[in-house]
């Protein structure tokens, strides 16, 4: 199975972002975008062309962004904020908190540039707390896909769920390799290997840097089930426990802060249903800095090699 599974070239998972609102103003007319001027940056112009009625342009402020798109959602329509990813949560935490999480207000918060990997602009704009700062809010959605085309696919199933989500996506050009007309289940993880000697568990840009570290450990004899845990909030506990109990040790992967991320709440299910060895790869304590994204993963402990020897030290802590 993990031999089958390669890349078709690169798209951005913010160009997904882009096609997936594009599909919806076509199929769903109480879908209305919102942008803190980065119409460019998050891919709307075509949404934008086909339905000018439905768009609102509200410049630099995005505090107002969210409170207009809760008003939005009292009145019926369903909208879709976006800006960069530390825009949509640490600029406007408490407007999401209390005029849309508390309410359960039925907002998607559409965030891109997230991560190391959006690269030159630096630690200011590189954020790694979203994911735990979302996550944290009762009835908050979280979802960080992997690739252009489970970015589409989210983007258009998270209209049809009823209630606040955050869609995390990124910058750069990234592997596709997932199904392109695929059916996005919210809260269903996905399987991409069978294994017997370590879970890999791994969600957004890192998915990909997993399917290359399983690769080289196979090519060492290692037999790696690789999970991709698209949706972190609902968790799919039930996966998590079933591997874990299969293989006997696990590592996660993403790009995010270790304190409050994935890693986070898969040692919560664990340590709860199945103590399991694991070890954990993500960014440990500290902020990014400018650098372009390959670099910045592999400075930073996130790249394939990263992975592989995280397995290894989960298999040694199992025997």
């Amino acid at each position: 199975m993990l031999e089958n599974i390669v890349s078709t070239g690169k798209k951005s998972t913010r160009d997904g972002f882009g096609a997936g609102l594009h599909q919806l103003g076509k199929t769903n007319p109480e879908v209305v975008a919102l942008c803190a001027d980065l119409v460019g940056s998050l891919k709307m112009q075509a949404f934008i062309d086909d339905n000018p009625d439905r768009f609102i342009q509200v410049g630099i402020a995005e505090a107002n962004m969210m409170g207009i798109a809760a008003g939005l959602a009292i009145g019926g329509k369903i909208p879709f904020t976006g800006t960069f990813a530390n825009f949509s949560t640490g600029r406007v935490y408490d407007q999401i908190r209390q005029s849309i999480a508390y309410s359960h207000k039925n907002v998607k918060i559409c965030a891109s540039h997230a991560g190391l990997t959006l690269g030159e602009d630096g630690a200011t704009h590189q954020i790694l707390e979203d994911v735990g700062m979302m996550k944290m809010l009762p009835g908050m959605t979280v979802i960080n896909p992997c690739d252009y085309n489970q970015t589409k696919a989210a983007t258009i199933a998270i209209a049809d769920h009823d209630g606040p989500v955050y869609l995390r996506f990124g910058r750069p050009g990234w592997p596709v390799f997932t199904p392109e007309n695929q059916k996005f289940e919210i809260g269903k993880a996905l399987l991409l290997s069978e294994g017997t000697d370590v879970t890999i568990f791994s969600t957004g840009h890192l998915v990909w840097t997993s399917v290359e570290a399983a690769k080289e450990l196979a090519a060492e004899g290692i037999s790696c089930e690789l999970i991709n845990i698209h949706t972190i909030k609902p968790l799919d506990e039930a996966a998590i426990i079933a591997s874990a109990k299969k293989t006997g040790c696990v590592v996660t992967a993403e790009e995010h802060q270790m304190n409050g991320g994935l890693g986070d709440s898969v040692a919560q299910v664990l340590g709860r249903h199945q103590p399991t060895p694991m070890e954990l790869v993500a960014v440990n304590d500290s902020f990014g800095e400018s650098g372009k994204p390959a670099d910045l993963l592999a400075k930073y402990g996130l790249s394939a090699s990263d992975i592989v020897a995280a397995a290894k030290r989960a298999i040694k802590r199992k025997s």
